[in-house]
């Protein structure tokens, strides 16, 4: 199973905020969506419109946690790593992302083809997947040992 495979099963709405937005605007945001994730975009004369990181819940919580309720009049681009984006392609097969998102310890991929933005993909996702999750075969029960 591939990741567009997955893609093709979920919303297309894209949940994003700017990198110069506040740390409560993108709280907001996971609120109201109802969403654990965001896609951090830079719009600048340089880059254009496009995808420089990933915001979750758990940065919310580490930015209070670390400076209590100022932590929340900081900016998104404070928190996200400023490391190369680690993304995945609407082609990639599910064994390979999650790999990634193992080795890399993130639970939210942005999916990029051909330099666009197409979706997010989450380790729940993945998980829920007929080839993982909810809809796998499960696996052959062992043989049954009789004691005497």
């Amino acid at each position: 199973m591939r990741v567009g495979d997955i893609l093709n099963r979920k919303n297309t709405r894209i949940a994003t905020v700017r990198m110069n937005e506040t740390v409560a605007t993108a709280a907001r945001l996971l609120r109201d969506e109802n969403i654990s994730a965001l896609v951090v975009k830079d719009v600048c004369r340089t880059e254009g419109n496009v995808a420089v990181g990933m915001f979750t819940e758990r940065d919310v919580v580490r930015a209070v946690a670390e400076h209590g309720a100022a932590g929340l009049s900081m900016k998104v681009s404070a928190l996200i790593s400023v490391q190369k984006l680690v993304s995945c392609h609407s082609t990639d097969l599910l064994d390979y992302v999650r790999e990634l998102m193992h080795d890399h310890h993130i639970r939210h991929l942005p999916v990029i083809d051909d330099h666009t933005l197409v979706g997010v993909i989450s380790m729940r996702d993945i998980n829920a997947s007929p080839t993982f999750g909810l809809g796998a075969q499960p696996a052959a029960r062992p043989a049954e040992f009789a004691f005497v």
